[in-house]
């Protein structure tokens, strides 16, 4: 049941965030399609059969409803609907995925689902009556239309096939499941499900099998009863019935529109039977011809924990390839065919590497699209024109760093939509400005590197009114006149800083920029913000592309080694002692670039023994990270590699090492572990050694 769980949440999920941008995107519109309308009936359909095959009611009834609501609009048409109705129905469409959101939400999290949905069944049943003037007999009308055939009453015979569809289809497929697999009418949707999949035209009996427990007893004893409108239609359906595990068997009969036969016994229905087995073989080609298979095999669902330890193998596989490759014993002999063989050897670990982080790499455009709907509702709440433009929806990251961006961002587009974007268009006019505001959300590739940036062309920040308001709350850390653009920006990323003044929706309650620079900086990122008063603002974060592997240096401390992200290194220099001078609280600083910037021993943060402590005996490693930069003397360079990321292990967290400037691990060739240092955290762990 996990595995089943764990589908239809990610399916589900799919699907809801499909519907969430068709809603955008025909809003904007301010119509629905054709297309539109068909897509969103198919997805409300998919959701109802695999809730009820789950059993969660809840869903299944919201969906269920929508359908009804959309199989009228699909029937009846558009036009049956003027400009308020359509109004009302994207309001309904946006609170009833909402509501199915709620109680996938509580799935995810294992809560127990929602008991009492009769406020949204009431709202879809009240928006569809008052278009369509109809009462409660027609919504059950609607409901049998939906359900893909007529509904007849069941037949007390059993061998009495009266109840099979009228019309001209030349045959019909028993279908029998196996005995005691139990949900036979939720099975037999499954088959139904699967054949519109395929876009096969088809009638079935019993019709109402997802939303009718009492058709399990009929299936049970008669079997149930497909009808493809062709020959060809039923071949391609054999096909499909053959690859759903339930199927005990099945059975093709010709079917006489005039003279229906009354019995399927094998006594009288022998030639009837004899050329079922030709029909079948006939059948087998038909995958292979169609056009629609090979593309529902095109992609597969992986579970992300299947793809960690896919990566954790590949990088025990490039250690171990450097192992050998790099072995003391192998060093001095001339070895041609081994050392073409290891070559050959590496170049695949090297493709073995890249398609393995590749294979985690997912575009952004589904959290990007997401900002399309917090934008919609806070246009609508707060009664601003705004537009949302997306470019480089398709740069693609590492799944848990996109997991992880998800939340800065949204609460970035929040900030713009709520105080960054003017509240009036008045207000945007007489500052020169288009009366629609704008706000545009991008993504861009830069080497190991993807650069997210929300920018919107509002009010931008007024640095006098942040420089004083952090001065009231002593958040200075020397004197005002001394802080640059720059730094008076990143004030606004300090814990707990707002300029808001007051509460609201969406902002003003105290969590706001340090927590969304503590998540970025969790993935590996780097946030700044860029302002100009009257013209606008723009956040930019500057995220890794995957967490698995980074380019290094590998530095040497004693007999210890440590390995430094290649992202966060700007120079290195040999420095003269007459170089460094001494500030006011006796800690070492050097000019670099003329600027002056601290320096932090490795071995004296570590207690590390060595004999390079004099600083002509080192060497310097200028470093930054985010809005710090100091140097970081070390005894010297081993070289760049790039190295596989290792967590720690977890009996270390009881030591807090991830706050001592410690990120992770690597194998290195020969065997030996080298820390990975965190270049951000280290520095704030040297100054609170100091």
């Amino acid at each position: 049941m996990d595995n089943m769980l764990e589908m239809y949440l990610y399916e589900t999920n799919t699907l809801l965030e499909q519907l969430d941008e068709l809603l955008i995107e025909a809003e904007k519109n301010e119509d629905f399609t054709t297309n539109d309308v068909n897509e969103i009936f198919r997805i409300m359909h998919t959701i109802k059969g695999s809730s009820a095959m789950m059993e969660f009611s809840p869903l299944m009834e919201i969906a269920h409803h929508i359908e009804d609501l959309f199989f009228y609009i699909r029937e009846n048409g558009l036009d049956a609907m003027n400009e308020s109705h359509k109004s009302d129905l994207f309001n309904l469409m946006f609170q009833s995925t909402d509501a199915l959101r709620r109680e996938v939400e509580k799935l995810e999290n294992n809560e127990p689902l929602s008991t009492n949905i009769d406020n949204v069944i009431t709202d879809i049943n009240s928006f569809l009556e008052k278009i369509s003037g109809s009462n409660t007999a027609q919504a059950k009308e609607n409901e049998t239309a939906v359900s893909g055939g007529e509904t007849k009453e069941e037949p007390g015979n059993s061998a009495d096939l009266s109840f099979l569809p009228k019309g001209s289809y030349p045959q019909y497929i028993k279908i029998t499941f196996e005995e005691g697999c139990g949900m036979e009418n939720l099975r037999a949707f499954m088959v139904v499900t699967f054949l519109q999949d395929m876009e096969i035209p088809f009638e079935c009996y019993p019709a109402d099998v997802e939303t009718n427990t009492d058709t399990i007893e009929f299936i049970q004893e008669n079997g149930f009863y497909v009808c493809p409108d062709t020959t060809e239609h039923t071949e391609a359906a054999v096909e499909v019935i053959k690859e759903i595990n339930s199927v005990s068997s099945f059975e093709v009969f010709d079917h006489k529109e005039e003279s229906v036969p009354e019995t399927v016994s094998h006594t009288e229905n022998t030639e009837t039977h004899s050329e079922a087995p030709a029909i079948k073989e006939k059948a087998v080609p038909a995958a292979a011809s169609s056009t629609a298979a090979p593309a529902k095999q095109s992609l597969i669902s992986v579970s992300l924990s299947k793809l960690d330890s896919l990566m954790a193998i590949v990088g025990e596989i490039v250690i171990t390839e450097s192992m050998v490759t790099s072995s003391p014993e192998i060093q001095n002999l001339k070895l041609d065919s081994f050392l073409k063989s290891t070559r050959q050897l590496r170049k695949l670990t090297d493709d073995l590497q890249d398609i393995a982080m590749s294979l985690r790499m997912v575009p952004v455009s589904g959290t990007f699209q997401k900002m399309n709907r917090i934008v919609r509702d806070m246009k609508k709440k707060l009664n601003k024109d705004v537009r949302l433009t997306i470019e480089g929806e398709h740069t693609e990251v590492d799944k848990s760093i996109v997991d992880s961006i998800s939340d800065p961002i949204m609460h970035i587009v929040r900030n713009s939509m709520d105080h960054g974007i003017e509240p009036t268009a008045e207000e945007r006019i007489a500052a020169g400005k288009p009366a629609q505001g704008e706000i545009v959300l991008s993504a861009t590739h830069t080497g190991s590197e993807v650069i997210i940036s929300v920018k919107d062309d509002g009010r931008g920040m007024d640095t006098a009114k942040i420089l004083e308001k952090a001065e009231r709350n002593g958040l200075l850390t020397k004197p005002a006149n001394e802080y640059s653009q720059k730094e008076i920006l990143s004030l606004l990323m300090l814990p707990g800083f707002s300029t808001n003044e007051e509460v609201t929706e969406f902002s003003g309650r105290g969590v706001g920029m340090d927590v969304v620079k503590k998540n970025v900086e969790s993935v590996g990122g780097v946030i700044t913000i860029t302002s100009e008063l009257g013209k606008g603002s723009c956040t930019t974060l500057k995220i890794p592309l995957t967490l698995a592997i980074v380019d290094g240096m590998e530095i040497s401390v004693g007999n210890s080694i440590f390995t430094i992200p290649i992202a966060n290194i700007r120079q290195s220099f040999k420095a003269e002692k007459d170089s460094v001078i001494l500030d006011a609280s006796g800690n070492e600083i050097i000019k670099c670039m003329d600027e002056f910037y601290p320096i932090v021993r490795i071995h004296n943060l570590y207690n590390i023994e060595t004999e390079a402590t004099n600083i002509e005996d080192g060497i310097l490693i200028w470093v930054e990270a985010s809005d710090k930069s100091y140097c970081l003397f070390v005894d010297e360079l081993l070289g760049e590699q790039q190295v596989v990321v290792k967590p720690l292990p977890a009996f270390l967290n009881n030591f807090n090492i991830k706050d001592s400037g410690i990120s992770g691990c690597t194998i290195l060739g020969d065997g030996n572990i080298s820390i990975i240092l965190d270049v951000l955290n280290l520095y704030f762990v040297s100054q609170n050694q100091y």
